[in-house]
């Protein structure tokens, strides 16, 4: 007989595929490539994880773990890693000059809000902006990368921070990266918190109602919005004055996130899982 636990994981795991399966489904990913990247994750998370205590781990306990025959497990535990290393760079650096903009004073207006900068020519400049907060990243790369995703508007020869986030625009890769990213984090967080015990959780919380009349979501929408925000403007420039120091003898940095998402829906079957 099947445990409540397993029954429970079978319908919270049904529940979180409807919406990757329809994803997948509408760019062309049938179920044998699905399957072959949950034995690939099955085999690395048995391999990396999975191990006894003080022992190496082994093929052998891999196949024990997942129900894969060794030879299947060697297979899959040889295949090169399918990060998308490109976009994850390209979004981490769009994040970090967008943040830099809004939190350095070296890029404000008399107002201390962020400055309609010029494009190159100097200090406080677009142009020093991005070498600054991107790293190696070419100035105009970021500028179409930015301006893509309706973060900021370029007028003449200066640039205008328009949104203070960056959500990528025309490029469907960059948009699927951060359903990896974003949904591994909120997973994990749930991950931790179940095998937390006694150890203290990560806060996962969300506020829902199941009875809101339609004619007021466009005003809960846009107050919701406003309001996260302005909640993670604060948060980021609480984490951008705690980084760590740039001392090679200074503990490595760690590193974290916090995510606020919304959703709706008019399936009450949905609403009630």
């Amino acid at each position: 007989m099947t445990s409540p636990v397993k029954q429970a994981l079978s319908s919270a795991v049904l529940a979180l595929l409807r919406p990757l399966v329809r994803i997948l489904l509408r760019n062309g990913v049938a179920y044998g490539m699905f399957a072959e990247l949950a034995k690939k994750a099955y085999a690395d998370v048995a391999f990396e994880e999975f191990a006894i205590a003080g022992r190496k781990q082994t093929i052998s306990r891999v196949s024990v773990l997942t129900g894969l025959t060794r030879k299947e497990a060697k297979r899959l535990l040889e295949l090169d890693r399918l990060d998308a290393q490109g976009a994850d760079e390209r979004y981490n650096r769009a994040i970090r000059v967008i943040s830099g903009w809004v939190n350095d004073p070296g890029f404000h207006d008399a107002t201390g809000r962020p400055a309609t900068l010029a494009l190159d020519g100097g200090p406080g400049t677009f142009a020093r902006l991005v070498r600054r907060y991107s790293g190696d990243m070419p100035t105009q790369a970021m500028l179409q990368a930015l301006t893509a995703a309706g973060s900021v508007a370029r007028e003449g020869d200066r640039v205008r921070l328009v949104r203070h986030a960056y959500i990528p625009g025309g490029d469907p890769v960059d948009k699927i990266h951060i359903l990896g990213t974003d949904t591994a984090e909120l997973v994990s967080t749930i991950d931790h918190n179940l095998a937390a015990g006694d150890g203290e959780p990560w806060l996962q919380r969300k506020v829902s109602n199941a009875h809101v009349d339609a004619r007021a979501l466009a005003d809960f929408r846009r107050m919701s919005a406003e309001k996260a925000q302005q909640l993670l403007e604060e948060l980021d420039r609480w984490l951008g004055e705690h980084e760590e120091a740039r001392d090679p003898d200074a503990a490595p940095g760690r590193y974290v996130s916090l995510g606020i998402y919304y959703f709706e829906s008019d399936d009450s079957e949905e609403n009630e899982s």
